[in-house]
């Protein structure tokens, strides 16, 4: 019993991830089964200009693996890096959700047939079946790519780690590209999502939410000293 309390204690800061991960998670499957038709079509002139390239699955796909290992990283190394960067990915996530469900957006961008067959595009073929084209607006890829590197780069666990900054630095940029040379997404996902993200930086790491509001609960727990 003392050692389940235990665990609980040092552990207890997993909550909030697992809870937000299950109406994450049901909200989105939501939205994939009720957005599929009568959504706002986003386009803009650039994503004519970019060729589909279907080796960026590679990096797409390594997104998945990149933010989850980020995230873990920090819940057992750093509770403070561990909520920063969960303030910042929550905000986001519920901002897109959010938009998805009043502006349900899509887009028209995907090639009707691959214009080449190999491993790759099988791979894409395979992210088209499971992801469909609507729900994009602001790309989650790329905000939450932001959101990693921004973790790193200001936690002082990677201070002196160049090679994982710089990794982390050409991962995120490659995991953006993909976005759109996958035409996974418009160039207006991706500049809507480095504007939320710019905002987001200034709450998190300029003016630091997380160390104001524990500063906040500290004044409130002092008890009044006597004179």
């Amino acid at each position: 019993m003392k050692k389940a309390k235990h665990m609980y204690v040092k552990y207890k800061h997993a909550l909030p991830l697992i809870i937000y991960g299950i109406i994450y998670l049901l909200w989105f499957s939501w939205l994939e089964q009720k957005v599929t038709r009568h959504y706002k079509v986003i386009h803009m002139a650039a994503d004519d200009y970019i060729p589909f390239c279907e080796v960026f699955i590679i990096p797409y796909f390594l997104w998945f693996l990149y933010v989850a290992a980020v995230v873990l990283f920090f819940f057992f190394k750093n509770k403070t890096d561990y909520y920063r960067v969960c303030l910042f990915l929550f905000t986001g996530m519920t901002v897109f959700l959010i938009v998805s469900t009043f502006w349900p957006n899509g887009h028209h961008l995907r090639p009707i047939v691959m214009p080449r067959e190999n491993i790759f595009t099988h791979m894409v073929e395979y992210l088209y079946s499971i992801d469909t084209a609507t729900n994009l607006w602001p790309s989650i890829h790329v905000y939450n790519s932001l959101g990693a590197h921004f973790a790193i780069m200001h936690s002082k666990e990677f201070e002196n780690k160049r090679g994982i900054r710089i990794g982390s630095l050409i991962l995120a940029v490659s995991i953006i590209l993909s976005t759109v040379f996958l035409k996974q997404h418009s160039v207006y996902d991706v500049l809507t999502a480095f504007v939320m993200a710019a905002i987001m930086y200034t709450l998190v790491y300029r003016y630091d939410l997380i160390m104001t509001v524990r500063a906040n609960r500290a004044k409130k727990k002092a008890k009044p000293q006597i004179s």
